[in-house]
């Protein structure tokens, strides 16, 4: 079984890092690499349940079935992206249960979720880990406001709602338009529209997407140039949920489960 185990967990780790780096270079992942993943997956954990444990079988496909369902309501909600979903089907089929035979998390014995259920286990470290950028991020922008003694939000951004203003606190970042151009996986989160009376109108944009990119990046630009604007924007650089994904499963398969070491502590 240890063979098998360190089979399957060394495939995963190596195609999800693959997979990550390839997502936050060109967010893209090529569908090969999932149609590569599954299949072996499959095989050799197939292969380890009918030689030594058959009894797991079922839940193995329990275990398939409702991280596939989950994998697909979420990216249906626009919770995950494609290669995410397909990311956490293929872990389910590789390590439905944490490889107890090859690797002790420092936090001792797997959480009981780990034992049974391990990719869910993979995507709650995976949130915490988005969650903390997004703190990151907030404290960020808190000391860029003392520092600079500028205005978190200026003009016509004053009056969008609150909501907007906090999700873009920690989500984003205030960058000049020269590095806007020049990253292009950093994307604008406010735009401009053009009112003749009124000149350039500015408006937050809660989920920056690649289309249109270059189209909003030139209005910037202009509005700046024009001097209606000032020469700090509002920008995210939209890190792929695939590298927290990959994150968690290194930190679940090495630590454990964080929620349940959590758990513990508070109940101590």
């Amino acid at each position: 079984m240890l063979a098998f185990d360190a089979a399957r967990t060394g495939l995963v780790v190596l195609f999800f890092l693959y997979a990550s780096w390839s997502d936050y270079k060109s967010r893209e992942v090529s569908d090969t690499v999932w149609i590569i993943l599954g299949p072996l997956s499959l095989a050799l954990t197939l292969a380890e349940l009918l030689l030594y444990d058959p009894s797991l079988l079922v839940s193995y496909g329990i275990c398939f079935g409702l991280t596939s369902a989950f994998a697909v309501i979420l990216f249906y909600a626009g919770g995950f992206g494609g290669a995410d979903a397909k990311a956490l089907m293929c872990l389910a089929l590789a390590l439905p249960f944490y490889p107890e035979e090859l690797v002790t998390p420092l936090a001792g014995q797997p959480s009981p979720i780990s034992q049974t259920f391990f990719p869910m286990t993979v995507f709650s470290n995976s949130v915490l880990f988005a969650a903390f950028t997004a703190v990151a991020l907030l404290v960020y922008n808190v000391f860029w406001r003392l520092r600079a003694h500028e205005p978190l939000f200026e003009g016509d951004l004053k009056k969008e709602s609150l909501g907007k203003k906090i999700t873009v606190m920690i989500t984003g970042y205030k960058v000049t338009i020269s590095k806007l151009k020049e990253k292009w996986h950093v994307y604008p989160m406010e735009d401009t529209e053009e009112n003749p009376q009124k000149g350039f109108k500015r408006k937050l944009l809660i989920l920056p997407k690649d289309e249109g990119r270059e189209q909003i990046v030139k209005r910037l630009d202009t509005a700046i140039n024009a001097g209606t604007i000032k020469d700090k924007i509002w920008a995210t650089p939209g890190l792929p949920m695939l590298i927290f994904v990959t994150a968690g499963l290194i930190v679940a398969l090495l630590v454990g489960d964080i929620v349940w070491i959590c758990i513990r502590l508070v109940l101590r």
